[in-house]
């Protein structure tokens, strides 16, 4: 981690901010990681064998086409739920998953409900969440939402779902919906994330922001959000690093 001099710019941001919201899949969860064990695990008994690395990253690469059908009116609201069920069923017939039951079916695409934290980031939030309100803010369901938090041990102080207001990120009813619910303006909200589209969507809507960079998200060879592209109100090494530059 490194050291932070406690500059005027940053006593300022720590003196306005009054609640902080995540991004979670791939910010404060390792969804390839945690895809890839859960399902590899649960495969093995079964004899099936495939490569469930490239299955999760071809899983994910659907996940912005199939929201932008909602997003651009294609389509009625839909929860991320419903989205990934429709992209499963075609990369089973993709990837030979041809036989499965419903049940094992079902199985998988709740996967997205039983993914693992980052090693940083549960005891990074305890610490922020002695400061400040804690909460995702995620494309991801409500119920989804919960239940990685159950699994995992993440400590939020409320779930902020996107589903709430019927959007999804980068549309900003979702940052500046988050706001409204909680009594706030927009600079009074930071949002957290590894990923600095969603943190310029933010931005411009006057949310201050934070990043740090996930370098293994994707796969070894990622070349996309290594290093902060913008001017944020912070910029971290990890989460535990967050938690120091916002609390110490």
């Amino acid at each position: 981690m490194e050291t932070h001099s406690i500059t005027p710019a940053l006593q300022q941001v720590r003196a306005q901010t009054k609640l902080l919201v995540f991004d979670v899949f791939g910010s404060v969860v390792d969804w390839r990681g945690s895809v890839v064990r859960d399902l590899s695990a649960w495969a093995q008994p079964l004899n099936i064998d495939i490569d469930w690395n490239a299955f999760a990253v071809a899983w994910r690469k659907r996940y912005q086409p199939q929201m932008e059908q909602v997003r651009n009116g294609t389509r009625p609201w839909t929860i991320l739920d419903t989205l990934h069920r429709e992209s499963l069923d075609i990369l089973l017939d993709q990837f030979g998953l041809t036989d499965l039951s419903e049940a094992q079916k079902q199985h998988i695409n709740l996967v997205w409900h039983r993914l693992d934290a980052w090693p940083d980031a549960i005891a990074a939030l305890w610490r922020l969440k002695a400061h400040y309100t804690i909460a995702p803010l995620s494309n991801g369901n409500v119920s989804l939402l919960t239940h990685i938090a159950k699994h995992t041990g993440l400590p939020w102080d409320l779930v902020l779902s996107t589903e709430w207001f019927k959007a999804y990120k980068p549309q900003p009813q979702t940052y500046l919906g988050v706001a409204e619910i909680m009594g706030l303006e927009p600079h009074e909200v930071m949002l957290c994330a590894a990923h600095n589209p969603d943190l310029a969507a933010a931005q411009a809507c006057g949310l201050k922001t934070a990043f740090w960079a996930r370098p293994t998200e994707y796969a070894d060879d990622q070349t996309q959000d290594l290093v902060a592209q913008g001017n944020w109100d912070v910029v971290a090494t990890d989460m535990r690093d967050l938690a120091h530059q916002l609390c110490d």
